[in-house]
Order: C-alpha cells, then structure tokens, then sequence
C-alpha cells in the first residue's frame, strides 16, 4: 500500500508541473501579444487594458482547472487506498478465522447494545455441548446446576465489573468443558474450549471431589435429621465432626463450639474401654448409660473404625430397656401371680418338659418341689402321679398316656374331668403355646356340690338383707321384668306386693310411681337404663323430689348378668340437715370474710398516721433539727423500731387480705439467686450484729437463676432469716443454703434456737399465732404465713423441720421457670 501512494502522489506532482508550464506558456502568449501591440501603438492605451483583462482572466481560469483537476486526482487516490485496505482487511479476516477454526472451540462475544454472536463453533467432541447457537445461553439446559450456577455468577461479574475468569464446567451428558472469559476492546467474549490432559485430569478431580462433597453433604444431612447423637474422630483421637444431636445432648449451641472445646458425650471410662476394642481394628457396640439432658438414658453406643479414624452414634434404646424390663417384670409377675392362684398350674415346653409350675400344683398332687425343679419329662410325671394312684383308674394305661401325650403333636386342648380313687374330681384343662408347649390348669372341684348348697342358702340371707335394707331395691331382669325387690321398695312407692310378685314391666311400674311424682324425664331415664339394648349401658342417677316435699335419690346400675339394679333412698330428712350446713357455712364464710375486710380496712388507716410517726421520727434524729442527748436518741430509736415493726406487721395484713382477695399479681422476672440472698442478708445485717449472730450462706454450683418476682422472694427470704434471728441466743449461728432439687430451687434457713415444741408444730403458720414461749422474741405471728402463702403464690411449697433444743430448718421451694400458667399454686404444708 506504501508503493502505490508514493506512485500516486509522483504522478499528481508532474501534472502539477504541467499545468504551471502550461499556464506560464499562457501568460507569456498574452505579455508577448501585449508588448507587440505596445510598440506598434495600433490601437492605443484602451486595447492595452484590455489585453489586461483578458490575460488576467485567462491566469484564473488555468488556476481554477488546475485545482479541479488536483482534486478529481487526490479522490482518485483515495479509493485506491480504499480499495487497497477492504483487500487487506478481507485478507486479514481470513487468517484470523482460519486461525479461530483451527482449534476447536465456541467462541462467543458481546457487543454493547448488540445481542450475542457466535463467533465460532468448532468444538464437537464434548458431550451434552449443543450445536445449537440460540441453546449455548440456556446453562441450564445442558450443564450440570452447580455448574451452570458458578457460569451465571461469572457471567454476572464479567458484565458488570469486567472480570476474567476460568472455570471447568461439566455437561449434563457427563463431559468436560473449560470456560474462559474476558473483556477486549468494550466487547465481552466467552470462550468454551475441549479439556485435554493434565486440565482433564483436574476436571475429573474436580467432579469427583465435587461429587464426594455432595455425598459427604447428603450423609450429614441424613445424619442430622437423626435424633441420635452422632459423631467422628480423626486418628488423633479428636472429635472432628458432630450432628445436631449431638450438639443438643452435650447442651453446646453449635458443631464449631464442640469441635473446638471438645465437648465429650462418653465419660472418660466409657472412652477408654471404647479405645480398646478400636486398637484392635474392631467394632464397638455395647449399651451404655449416658446422661443427657439432666436424665439418665440408656443408649446403644456403635463405633464402626475407617483406618485410623472412626464413626460413631448414640442409639437411644431407653424405651426399648424400658420395654425389656417391663416384659421380664411382667413374666415374673406372671409367675408370681400364678404362685398364688389357687388353680394348680404347669406348663411344659415343646420337647416335653416341665418348664413352671406354682405351689398349687405341687400341693393339689402331693410331689416333692425339688423333683419338680428338676424338669422331669411329662411322661415321667404321668409315671409318678400313677405310682400314688393320683390318676383316673383305667383298663389301659400305656394307651391313655399316650392319648395324653399325642397333644403336643396334633395340637389339641383336651379338656376333661379326672376322678381320683381318693375321691375327688379334678377339672383338666389344656391350651396349646405359642412356642409349641402345652400349659395344663387343673382345678379341684370336689367341694363344688357343697358350694351349690350354700349358694342357695345364701340366696336366702340375700332375700332376709334386702328386707331389712333402708334403701327401696328393684332388680330387673333381661326382659324389663321386675326379678326381686325388697320391704323398702313397696313402702317407698306404696305398691302392692301382689302386684309386684307378678313380675311386672318396668312400664306397668313406673305408671303406678307417678302417681306420687309425675315427671316423664327421670322415669324416662330410669326406663332407658334397664331396658336399653347398647352394647355399653350406662349408669343412671338423679334426685326426685315428690309433691309430699319427700327427696327421693335413685341410681339405676347395670349387672353383669345383663340386668338392672335400681334403687331409691329416701334423703328428706338428710337434705334438710346438708341444708341447714350450708347455710350456717355461707355464714361463717361472710363472717370471715367482714373480719378480713375489717383488718385490711383498719390497717389502711393505722399506716397512713404510723407513717406520719415515722417521718417525724427521722426528722428528729436527723442534725437539722438540734443536737438531742442520749436519753432522747434512745426514745426515739425506740419509736423509730417500733414504728417500724408496726408499719411491717400492717403491711403483712394488708399482703395476706390482697393475697385472700386474689389481688395480689407476681411481676415474674429471672431473679439471681446470689443477688436475693445478699439483698436478705443486708435487711437483716444490723439486728445480727447487734446480738452477735453469723451467717454462713452456701449456694449450690448449678444454681443460678429462677423465675420469680424478685421483691416477693427477697420479702419470703427476709421473713425467714428474721424470724431465725428471733429464736436465736446471742453469738450463735445462722445457715441459709440453696440447692436444687430437680425442677425445684430450695432455699433453706435453719437456726440453732430453742426449737418448736411437739405441740405446736400444726399451728406456727396460723395467722395471728404467736411463738414466744422460751425465747425474747415478740410479734404478731405473721412473718410465717406470709412466707407460706407468697410461696404457694409461685406454684411453691414449704416446710419445717424442728426438734425442741436443736433449733429449726424452714425449707421453701419454688419453680425454677416460675409458676405454670393456667394452674393454680399447689398449696402443701409439711412437718416433721
């Protein structure tokens, strides 16, 4: 191209020169015309002008032609070079295409405000790679989703931060594809290449480490949907990885904070007797008691080794021991109970022996337990009971025995009557095991003529009963047919007794009872209980009370022989007195309840001047007022605690009348337990010190917190320790301790005082109960009650313990998490 500029530029050089020389050759023309006209003076001074004009105009006409002329060329020029180039460019274009298609590939690429172009499509030997250039865009119709979600980020981040990447891909037909992106020249460019040795290899890693990964992911996943605990450890012995279970039992809050501290569900025996069963390549599986959760389980801990690292988990079998040893309890029980049946019993198993058998059995035949412990042959027993003549007398005995013996192999239940030469008659009873055995139940019914007899005489004493008894009796039969009734049944209804001995219908009955009470409902009911066909009949009872004013209660009973019992009691007088009761209670309860009014009302008006006294105290004592002396100091400390102890008092009446009229509400917060006792302890800080008595406080290690209303509880502890403080000698010792007693906090307050006379122990948490007797302590005997009663307000209890002379313990337990909504607090006292 640089030849043919320089060919075209010297060729517009010389037809430049040509056109000066043509246009010089002109002016000399015109000069040459002009001067020859001078000197001859032809025409004068008017043509010389002229000649002028024209020669001027001539000048600027060659000029005009020739700029033409040179740009017609330099245009000329022009699309040579242009021509020149698009050959190049054409030229270039096809090397670098030949070069693109050389390899094989799929080049793509993104113009701004253009859409995709596929700049070629060589590559044809990776599998699931569509051919189609509108699918190439679709990742996820042919590559694998994980793929094509890390091409779509990438894709992503390319367009809209120009960042190269490179990725292996895999296909969904299962190839390999490398992606390579980068941004040139404001074009976006994608390229998908076929991955050959080396880079092969590493995809085929990369897919099998990305396939372990998934089945590494789905084994943890089904690991922590288990409920057992789970768990791995590498070959230093360390716990590498755990399930949620696992976490949860050992109460850590997450995998990372196990792994990191190392938290152990096994205790360090366990642990070891583990470790040597592993050193040897081996299995482990043995049941173990674990504690989880505060509970002791039972768990089938299974160890299974992979090289030096192992896989272990923790099978919860509690139900299952449970069910274990519920099965062994209920054969044992089964046994015993068998023991003490009076029906003899044996059972033999499939290969003849005598497995069990109680004391009936051995006592009904008359045989030596220790040989029957030995498990003889059911033949040989045969043998021994034939010896002692035990058995039926028959012509054939070896026929017989075998006939006998023939059940364990037809599997039949033969049940026949054996009459034994000492004359008795012993029902024989066989059923068939499941285990193939045979259990034989022999019953004694030699007395069971003589129990005929007395039957029947009890049927008479029955009759002579029910004649005698207060309550109207009426039983009737399947049929709704009057069976037996008694004296009081007539008397009550004022039937006839030749009417009843005809067996009348309940129908014809009842129609004779209306017409002393007339109520449809209450004999409909009675009807319905004694003639009803259901399956499950129901009971039926209620109270009639009849135009007489007399309160009749009936009660209509099914029996099991399909009839019904009915009865009616005659309670009239008996109404009358419960009557009377309830009004002389509701009497005694409003009159309680004005005494309760009355306290509540008049401690209300007692605190409001008592706290004027009070604050007129302390601006007393206080160094505004004047200095005072010793004996008016004293005086007014005396005011200032009795005051103080009055307003205490009158508040405890007014908590016990709120706490009694249900006014009283907890505000139930977690409370430390370290925090309420200090807060106690410091209340009573200055009355220990001034008698010289110590408190030793011991809390227990896990107790921490619990569901309370602080103030009520620093209020219970306070009462307590003060009323230790009370029934104290001087220099003595006062112990409050806390523990926990399973969902339970305990706080314990026991002093070494004169203790709580046998006598009195029922009455010290009566309100007003005073127990002074012994020691110099004086109040109203209300610090107690309070104490019991906001104890039960938190779902709590109470209890003292107390030996005259060795000082009492006042033990009050609360719920850990506060009382349970929607229950009322369990109110229990005891004492010992």
């Amino acid at each position: 191209m640089d030849t043919t500029e320089r060919t075209g530029r010297r060729r517009l050089a010389r037809e430049d020169l040509v056109l000066l020389l043509m246009a010089a050759v002109a002016s000399v023309s015109v000069l040459a015309i002009a001067a020859f006209d001078t000197s001859i003076q032809l025409f004068g001074t008017i043509r010389l002008g002229w000649l002028l004009t024209v020669t001027v105009l001539t000048g600027a006409a060659v000029a005009m032609v020739m700029l033409i002329w040179r740009s017609w060329l330099q245009q000329r020029l022009r699309l040579w070079q242009r021509r020149d180039e698009v050959v190049e460019l054409r030229r270039s274009l096809a090397a670098a295409e030949a070069i693109i298609k050389a390899e094989p590939q799929v080049l793509i690429f993104w113009q701004q405000g253009e859409n995709m172009r596929v700049a070629a499509h060589t590559l044809t030997t990776v599998p699931g790679l569509p051919e189609d250039p509108q699918l190439l865009m679709r990742l996820g119709a042919w590559l694998e989703p994980e793929s094509a979600r890390d091409l779509k980020a990438k894709l992503d981040t390319l367009f809209t931060q120009g960042q190269p990447f490179n990725l292996l891909l895999r296909t969904g037909a299962g190839g390999d594809v490398e992606a390579d992106g980068r941004v040139s020249g404001g074009r976006a460019i994608l390229r998908f290449r076929d991955i050959a040795g080396y880079r092969k290899q590493v995809a085929e890693i990369i897919s099998q480490h990305r396939q372990l990964a998934r089945d590494i992911g789905l084994g943890r996943a089904l690991y922590n949907a288990l409920p057992h605990p789970v768990w791995i450890r590498g070959g230093s012995g360390q716990i590498e990885w755990v399930n949620k279970a696992y976490v949860r039992a050992v109460g850590a809050k997450s995998e990372v904070e196990v792994t990191d501290r190392q938290l152990e569900l096994l205790e360090t025996r366990q642990r070891e007797e583990l470790a040597n069963v592993l050193v040897r390549g081996e299995s482990f599986r043995k049941r173990m008691p674990l504690i989880i959760g505060g509970e002791r389980r039972h768990h089938d801990i299974v160890v299974l080794p992979f090289g030096e690292a192992s896989v272990a988990c923790a099978i919860d079998v509690t139900a299952i021991q449970s069910a274990e040893s519920e099965l062994d309890r209920l054969v044992a029980t089964f046994y015993r109970t068998l023991d003490r049946v009076s029906t003899a019993v044996a059972i033999f198993s499939r290969d003849q022996r005598l497995s069990f058998f109680n004391d009936a059995f051995a006592k009904l035949w008359q045989l030596d337990a220790d040989w029957l412990s030995q498990r003889p042959m059911h033949g040989e027993l045969l043998d021994r009971l034939r010896e002692r003549s035990r058995i039926p007398e028959v012509v054939n005995y070896r026929e017989w025995k075998t006939k006998v013996l023939a059940g364990y192999k037809t599997g039949s239940e033969p049940e026949e009557w054996w009459h034994i030469p000492d004359g008795r008659s012993v029902h024989v009873m066989a059923e068939e095991r499941p285990d193939g055995g045979i259990t034989y139940l022999y019953e004694d019914e030699t007395e069971r003529l003589a129990l005929e007899s007395r039957y029947n005489e009890l049927i008479r004493v029955q009759r002579e009963t029910l004649d005698h008894l207060a309550e109207g009796v009426a039983v009737f039969g399947t049929d709704g047919r009057l069976k037996l009734f008694n004296q009081a049944f007539e008397r009550i209804w004022k039937l006839g007794r030749r009417m009843l001995q005809d067996e009348p219908h309940i129908d014809e009955i009842i129609r004779q009872c209306q017409i002393l009470h007339d109520e449809p409902t209450e004999w409909g009911n009675i009807a319905q209980a004694a003639t009803a066909f259901s399956d499950q009949r129901q009971h039926a009872t209620g109270q009639m009370t009849r135009a007489d004013q007399s309160v009749i209660d009936y009660a209509a009973l099914p029996l099991p022989d399909g009839g019904t019992l009915v009865s009616f009691a005659d309670v009239t007088v008996t109404k009358r007195y419960a009557r009377a009761l309830e009004e002389r209670n509701e009497a005694l309860i409003a009159a309680d309840r004005l005494k309760s009014q009355f306290i509540s009302h008049v401690s209300y008006e007692l605190r409001t001047p008592l706290t004027s006294i009070i604050g007129f105290t302390e601006l007393l004592e206080s160094p505004r007022i004047g200095e005072l002396n010793e004996k008016q100091r004293e005086y007014l400390s005396a005011v200032s605690r009795s005051s103080e102890t009055l307003l205490s008092t009158i508040n405890d009446i007014l908590d016990l009348a709120n706490i009694d009229a249900g006014a009283l509400e907890l505000r139930l917060a977690p409370a430390k337990v370290v925090g309420l006792i200090e807060a106690a302890a410091l209340g009573v800080k200055e009355r220990m010190s001034r008698i010289h008595l110590a408190l030793e406080v011991e809390v227990a290690e896990d107790v921490d917190e619990l569901i309370a209303d602080e103030a009520r509880v620093r209020q219970i502890l306070y009462n307590l320790l003060s009323n230790a403080i009370g029934f104290s000698d001087p220099g003595g010792l006062i112990r409050l301790s806390c523990v926990r007693e399973g969902q339970m906090i305990a706080f314990t307050v026991t002093d070494q005082g004169a203790g709580i006379p046998h006598d009195q122990q029922r009455d010290v948490l009566g309100r007003f109960v005073s127990r002074s007797r012994g020691s110099k302590h004086r109040g109203a005997g209300l610090g107690l009650p309070i104490v019991k009663s906001l104890v039960e307000l938190h779902g709590g209890t109470m209890s003292l313990v107390s030996e005259p002379g060795e000082g009492t313990s006042a033990t009050v337990r609360f719920p850990e998490h506060g009382p349970r909504p929607g229950t009322e607090a369990v109110r229990s006292l005891s004492i010992a």
